[in-house]
């Protein structure tokens, strides 16, 4: 994880739109955030499962990789198949170490012979150092800390949407394209980390707020922050680097092993290859599960899990009470022998054991239009 910043938090381009909502701000990964607007996180959340909202991510780094041999280069150091990736087409994928750790999990979009980037913000400064350093020669990384990035979610986001800009209705779920929103040229494609239908946008900084009200005047739409955000993505399922994912943790622990590519596992040619297919082949020692929790009160990052016979079973990486689910769910890495769906085992909650049962991810289901 990155080392806390001394310096005063950096500010998005929609730093006064946040604070003329009511946005109450917040640091996070050394930018100043909204947590939350007025109407409050359980409503912000039910916004974007039931309607659209709009959520300000212009703190995730944005990068483009340009070359004719740009996809094949970024493969030396990503674990997915990005030489296949089609132009108009983006994909997950994951930066890995030699210890086969997560450096950064990642969104890679192609249009033409150029790749778009969309890391983490906490990780944005280590990850185009890692990308500069080790790219072979003949391609051309560079940084976009002029564009901000916008995220429209939920089952009415594409109604609002096409109405300043027909052509995003046409699109499917990993769709990659240039287009005009409201006369302002953006790459816009179909995906979110909310597990509802949506779209992230990229903008240049100084249309973003023009874009963001013009979004927010849409009958569907309103604003979400960062606590909707993350009830959202646990909902959803959907890992957060530096929670639930690290550099200590492989793909194979993380259930994250649909990101490497079918052709990359027969070459096993990425960083941390042998470790990563150590695992795979025999296992590894512990995994990622989904918690169901007894009772109302959330179990937060760092509860100590136990098994049914008093062991150590693990310990909980995320942990909210789940609005869709009217119940609390987490996140935890436990010991291999008690990570199956079905398991119980015990959240020690200020000193008490709380009955929890190992659950299967997501637990909301995704609505991606395909």
């Amino acid at each position: 994880m990155s080392p806390p910043s001394l310096s005063p938090p950096r500010r998005t381009p929609l730093y006064a739109l946040h604070e003329q909502l009511g946005g109450r701000m917040v640091p996070f990964a050394g930018w100043s955030l909204p947590v939350q607007y007025p109407t409050g996180i359980i409503a912000e959340h039910r916004q974007c499962r039931e309607r659209a909202a709009l959520f300000d991510v212009s703190h995730m780094g944005q990068f483009s990789l340009h070359g004719p041999n740009a996809a094949a280069a970024l493969e030396t150091l990503a674990v997915g198949d990005l030489t296949g990736l089609r132009g108009g087409r983006q994909r997950y994928s994951l930066l890995t170490n030699d210890a086969g750790g997560i450096l950064d999990d990642l969104m890679v979009g192609r249009l033409n012979e150029t790749l778009h980037l969309v890391v983490n913000a906490g990780r944005a400064g280590e990850d185009f150092a890692h990308l500069s350093a080790h790219l072979p020669a003949g391609t051309d990384l560079r940084r976009h800390p002029d564009r901000a990035l916008l995220a429209l979610q939920g089952p009415l986001a594409v109604d609002a949407l096409a109405r300043l800009c027909p052509a995003a209705a046409a699109m499917s779920f990993m769709d990659f394209a240039a287009l005009d929103v409201a006369g302002i040229a953006c790459l816009v494609t179909r995906s979110g980390y909310t597990g509802e239908d949506g779209f992230e946008i990229s903008v240049p900084s100084d249309a973003a707020e023009t874009l963001a009200r013009r979004l927010l005047a849409e009958p569907e739409v309103a604003p979400a922050g960062l606590g909707a955000r993350d009830s959202l993505r646990l909902e959803a399922g959907l890992p957060l680097w530096g929670q639930d994912i690290d550099e200590l943790t492989t793909p194979v622990e993380a259930g994250l092993t649909w990101a490497l590519g079918k052709r990359r596992r027969m070459a096993w040619d990425f960083p941390g290859a042998a470790a990563i297919r150590n695992h795979l082949d025999n296992g590894a020692p512990r995994k990622l599960v989904g918690l169901l929790p007894e009772g109302r009160a959330p179990v937060r990052a760092g509860t100590v899990l136990l098994a049914e016979d008093g062991s150590a079973a693990g310990t909980v990486t995320s942990g909210t009470f789940a609005p869709t689910c009217d119940a609390p769910i987490a996140f935890a890495y436990v010991r291999r022998g008690v990570s199956q769906d079905g398991t119980p085992l015990a959240a020690l909650l200020r000193g008490k054991p709380v009955p929890a049962v190992v659950a299967p991810v997501p637990f909301v289901p995704h609505r991606y239009v395909r």
